[in-house]
């Protein structure tokens, strides 16, 4: 099987006809997501422009493959025979037996088929367009109350006090979490998370590792809780999958969900619609205080927004990295790649693929088409990916149409994490006059 270093031997067939290819820049043929850069983490796409012209399937130090060009992540997205989502393999050296390892392996976005295909279709009834249309008013009550709170201050954090505030809200009402017991539930989410990292240190799993006991312990208690009683809110679904579960279910047929499915899906819809809804929403306006043009635009024309909240999600996705590992030998890019190769798909980079999106680095909020990558594809497609584009649109829209003057009000602060792109704090200053 042919070698492959910083610069791959297919650079010819990823050049335009009678183009003259430089030799590429030490800083691509030296890429390392376990060696990133504070420069990097703020600003990543630099790098990865660079990637996918010189060396789009690139080999680091430890034999993985770094992926950027749109078409090679779609093709490893859609071949589901090839490449493969168990992460039982990849994650032991990272987590070893925890408590880490036991939620992320029960995930079933770490899952193949069948236990992928099962346990997603359990858990559908919590994202059918009925389900979602229910939400659509208790989102909107939500998102105006929270801007009720913020034109009182006058001055806010745009992630804590309101793009955090709206997943963790409806997600609470989902799983029937009482108001006054949801403090933790943010700081859960980011712990367990940020133990994704391409590089972990002990702290990360010490506290990733204590969310995932404490997140456990508190469903537990609810679950028992649904057992006994039941729930009366509409919007709550958790009940009817602890009714349907083979710890509660007597007799019956078809498919269930074990209590440990159960907690640990439920673990990982809680932090996965936090972390998308809460990145995009701080994404967009981000993106939009920087383009005042276009935020002046969609103001005026509001029924741009579901064209814009896609442009947000395609410029600066939630979700930047995704993982898969070969199964059998195959090609990718012209390149030879063995089975058991490990393969990063840098949705941030296939995000900006002049190959697919024109002028890809220029906000356009009314690009179209925009098959974007943001929340995947294929059988993995995010499952609560409409109601994040829900909360997003409902949040964004009437934030600008609150709020005649959006400006920073000190410095915001990224998360300063590779998977995962968004802001930790967004001080804003907001004003009903121009």
């Amino acid at each position: 099987m042919r070698q492959v270093s910083g610069q791959p031997p297919n650079i010819d067939a990823r050049a335009r006809a009678g183009t003259e290819i430089p030799a590429p820049p030490a800083a691509v043929a030296a890429f390392d997501l376990k060696k990133l850069s504070a420069a990097f983490l703020d600003d990543p796409y630099p790098t990865y422009r660079a990637l996918r012209q010189f060396d789009p399937v690139h080999r680091m130090p430890d034999g993985s493959y770094f992926l950027t060009c749109y078409d090679d992540c779609l093709s490893v997205y859609r071949d589901t025979e090839t490449w493969s989502s168990n992460k039982k393999l990849d994650f032991r050296p990272n987590f070893s037996d925890s408590l880490l390892y036991e939620h992320h392996t029960t995930s079933l976005v770490f899952n193949d088929p069948p236990y992928h295909t099962r346990v997603r279709k359990l858990l559908a009834p919590a994202f059918t367009p009925r389900a979602l249309r229910a939400l659509q008013d208790r989102i909107e009550k939500l998102v105006d109350r929270l801007l009720e709170e913020a034109a009182a201050k006058g001055e806010i954090d745009l992630i804590t006090d309101f793009a955090a505030a709206i997943p963790v809200a409806l997600i609470g009402d989902m799983l029937g979490i009482p108001q006054d017991e949801r403090e933790p539930l943010r700081g859960w989410s980011l712990a367990i998370l940020g133990a994704l990292e391409p590089v972990l240190s002990k702290q990360q799993f010490d506290t990733g590792s204590a969310a995932v006991a404490d997140f456990k312990d508190y469903l537990n208690d609810i679950i028992s809780n649904r057992l006994r009683q039941g729930h009366g809110d509409p919007a709550e679904i958790l009940s009817k999958l602890v009714a349907a579960s083979d710890f509660a279910a007597a007799g019956g047929e078809g498919e269930r969900l074990s209590k440990l499915e159960l907690i640990h899906n439920w673990i990982f819809l809680l932090n996965a619609g936090h972390e998308t809804t809460t990145n995009l929403i701080g994404n967009a306006v981000d993106l939009l205080t920087r383009h005042p043009g276009a935020m002046s635009d969609l103001r005026r024309h509001p029924q741009l927004m579901e064209s814009a909240v896609e442009e947000f999600l395609r410029m600066e996705s939630s979700n930047q990295l995704g993982n898969r590992r070969a199964v059998s030998d195959t090609i990718l890019g012209g390149i030879e790649i063995a089975a058991g190769s490990y393969v990063h798909i840098c949705i941030g980079a296939a995000n900006r693929d002049p190959d697919q999106f024109p002028d890809p680095d220029r906000l356009d909020i009314r690009r179209q088409p925009n098959r974007h990558l943001a929340f995947a594809t294929g059988i993995h497609a995010c499952a609560g990916m409409s109601l994040a584009r829900m909360e997003a649109q409902v949040g964004i829209g009437r934030l600008l149409q609150r709020f005649a003057r959006i400006e920073l009000a000190a410095a915001p602060v990224r998360g300063g994490r590779a998977r995962f792109r968004g802001f930790t704090s967004y001080p804003v200053r907001l004003s009903a006059s121009a």
